[in-house]
């Protein structure tokens, strides 16, 4: 069984199956994030959406390029939780599924491509304390419990 995260479906109310992949980008530097600052500011895993023919590594790849200006390498999959929530910008009651990866973050190309996302650096802990949503915040604590293992097995 999947975990989940946030609310409960609310009775009464369709949701949409929607799949991401969202990554958890480790270097000397700390985690690097995305700040979203519209609908709402939030800090977030670099990710989102799976687009209909893509793969959910793809997608990770895409995503966070678009969010950070960031190329990625070596995407691990760490697992997976869902949430039911409003997605605001495609006014869309969804179930989430996220599917969550460790990638390493190899170079920068430029600025975000998609509006009102920053790319910032930020401590683990820090990380822990600011990320909005708590599945990110849990998949971050699991990846730093066990960062020495994970780093081993790339």
């Amino acid at each position: 069984m999947i975990r989940r995260y946030g609310n409960a479906p609310e009775s009464g109310r369709s949701y949409r199956l929607r799949t991401g992949a969202y990554a958890i980008l480790p270097s000397s530097d700390g985690l690097l994030l995305t700040r979203q600052s519209s609908p709402a500011p939030e800090i977030q895993l670099p990710g989102g959406g799976v687009d209909p023919g893509e793969s959910p590594v793809q997608a990770l790849i895409r995503e966070v390029y678009e969010e950070t200006g960031w190329r990625i390498a070596r995407p691990l999959r760490l697992g997976a939780y869902r949430r039911f929530t409003f997605m605001p910008e495609y006014e869309l009651w969804a179930e989430k599924m996220c599917l969550i990866y460790m990638a390493s973050p190899v170079r920068r190309h430029g600025d975000p491509l998609e509006p009102d996302h920053t790319a910032l650096w930020m401590s683990i802990a820090d990380a822990q304390a600011k990320l909005s949503n708590p599945g990110d915040r849990e998949f971050v604590e699991l990846f730093a419990s066990r960062a020495s293992v994970f780093q081993k097995r790339r």
